[in-house]
C-alpha cells in the first residue's frame, strides 16, 4: 500500500483535530511585522474562531499525528481504536502553514497531537515546528500549541516562548474519572503543567533589574477543555472545576465539548451523546462566572438536580429561584445587582450607570440601550414601569421555555 499523500494526510488529521475544542485566538495582539517576515495583514483543516471584538479569524487546525500510545476510553485516536492513521513530519506542517498563510486562507496555526513514542518526543517535535516557523521563516502569525502534560518542563517553557497560546486539556472534570478512563494520564501532572504555564506568564510580566522585560510567554494565555457527558459529573461539578481552574491557574478560557460516542466504544462510556443544549448552557454559565460576578455554587443552587435547566438560560433560572431580590429599582441598584437582571448585558449596565447620572432612566431608554425588555421587564421597576402581575416564576419559565418537542431536538 502506497504512503498517503500530503492532501490525504491533511484530510485525516484535520478531521481528527475537530474533537479538540480549545481553539481560539482571542486575547493577543498581532506580532510586530514591521521588521519583515511572513505575517497576516489583518478548505480542509481550516477552523473559524472569534475574538472578543467580534472578528472572525481562520486557523489551520490539525493534529501532527493521530497515532497515540495512550488508550483513553473517550478518544477516537486511542491506541486500541481502529481508525485510519497518518502522521505529518515537522517539515510538512511548516510547509502547509506557510502555503495556507501566503494564500491568505488562515491567520495562524492550531497544532495538537497524539502521543508518539513518548511525551517528550511528541512535545519536542511540536516545539521544533513552532521554532522553524518563528525563527527560520519569520512567521508573525498566531500559533496555538496543545501541550503534552507529561513532557519535560523545559519543553513546555520553550513552547511558551514561541506560541501565542498554550492549552493543557484537563479533559474530564473529576480526577477519579481521569484515572478510570485515561489510565496513562495523571490529574496531578496536568495541573502541574498548568501551574508552570501560569508561572511562566507571570515571570514574563516582571522587569529585570535593568528595567528590561523578559521575552513574551504565551501572551494570549492558556486554555483547557472538558468533555461533557462522558462520565457521571453533573453540570455543577463541571462549573466548580472550571471556577477552581480560573482562580488557580488564571486560564483565559475553559472549553466544553459534548461527548460523542465513538466506534468500538468502551462499555464504561454512555452509548448516547448528551444534548448539545447542555454544552450551550455550560458556556452561558461560564460567561456568568467570568463577567457577571456569579460563582459556581450559586448558579448550581438554582438546580437541585445538579444539572442546568436546558429549557431556560442559567441567568433567568437563577433570577426565578431568587425572586425575593426582585424587582430591582434601576435608578438606585448597584452595578452588581443590575448585572443579575435577565436581559441586561454588561454593556447595557454600563450605559444605565452613565445615563442615570443625568436623570431618570425610562422604559424606552432601556430599549435604546440594548436591554432585552421581554425578559427584563418582570425584574425591574422604572419611573414609567412596574412589573405588576409579571411576578409568577412558573409562568415566566413557561413563557421563555421552548415547546417540549423542540427541546428534545436541542
Amino acid at each position: 500500500m502506497s504512503a498517503p499523500t500530503l492532501q490525504q494526510k491533511l484530510a485525516i488529521l484535520s478531521d481528527a483535530a475537530k474533537y479538540d475544542a480549545s481553539c481560539a485566538s482571542s486575547g493577543t495582539s498581532r506580532r510586530d511585522s514591521r521588521s519583515g517576515g511572513v505575517g497576516s495583514a489583518g478548505g480542509s483543516g481550516i477552523c473559524h474562531a472569534y475574538t472578543p471584538d467580534g472578528r472572525c479569524i481562520s486557523l489551520l487546525k490539525i493534529l501532527m499525528t493521530n497515532f497515540c500510545i495512550y488508550d483513553c476510553a473517550y478518544c477516537i485516536n486511542r491506541v486500541s481504536s481502529n481508525v485510519e492513521r497518518a502522521r505529518f513530519s515537522p517539515d510538512e506542517v511548516v510547509t502547509l502553514t506557510l502555503e495556507f498563510y501566503r494564500r491568505n486562507m488562515i491567520e495562524g496555526l492550531f497544532l495538537s497531537s497524539g502521543i508518539i513514542r513518548s511525551p517528550d518526543q511528541t512535545m519536542s517535535d511540536m516545539v521544533r515546528i513552532a521554532r522553524m516557523l518563528r525563527v527560520d521563516h519569520g512567521f508573525k502569525g498566531y500559533i496555538h500549541l496543545k501541550t503534552i502534560p507529561d513532557a519535560a518542563p523545559e519543553l513546555v517553557a520553550e513552547a511558551g516562548l514561541l506560541a501565542d497560546r498554550l492549552s493543557v486539556n484537563i479533559e474530564l472534570p473529576q480526577d477519579a474519572s481521569i484515572r478510570r478512563l485515561a489510565p496513562e494520564k495523571r490529574p496531578e501532572t496536568i495541573r502541574a503543567t498548568m501551574a508552570d504555564v501560569r508561572l511562566g506568564r507571570e515571570a514574563a510580566k516582571d522587569k529585570t533589574l535593568r528595567g528590561r522585560r523578559p521575552p513574551r510567554f504565551a501572551p494570549a494565555g492558556q486554555s483547557t477543555q472538558m468533555i461533557v457527558g462522558a462520565d457521571a459529573a453533573t453540570d455543577c461539578d463541571i462549573l466548580r472545576t472550571s471556577s477552581n481552574l480560573y482562580a488557580g491557574y488564571r486560564l483565559k478560557r475553559v472549553y466544553y465539548s459534548a461527548f460523542s460516542p465513538i466506534p468500538d466504544t468502551s462499555k464504561s462510556l454512555p452509548l448516547t451523546k448528551p444534548p448539545m443544549m447542555r454544552e450551550h448552557r455550560l458556556y452561558q454559565a461560564d460567561w456568568l462566572m467570568r463577567f457577571y460576578g456569579f460563582d459556581a455554587d450559586e448558579i448550581g443552587a438554582a438546580h437541585p438536580s445538579g444539572n442546568l435547566d436546558l429549557a431556560i438560560d442559567p441567568k433567568l433560572a437563577w433570577a426565578l429561584a431568587n425572586r425575593a431580590q426582585f424587582p430591582v429599582d434601576v435608578a438606585r441598584a448597584p452595578r452588581e445587582l443590575l448585572l443579575r437582571v435577565p436581559g441586561f448585558g454588561t454593556r447595557t449596565v454600563g450605559r444605565i450607570l452613565a445615563a442615570r447620572r443625568n436623570g431618570p432612566v425610562r422604559y424606552a431608554d432601556l430599549l435604546r440601550m440594548g436591554a432585552i425588555m421581554a425578559k427584563a421587564r418582570a425584574f425591574v421597576t422604572l419611573p414609567d414601569w412596574r412589573p405588576g402581575a409579571l411576578t409568577d416564576s412558573a409562568g415566566l419559565r413557561a413563557r421563555f421555555a421552548p415547546p417540549a418537542e423542540q427541546l428534545q431536538l436541542l
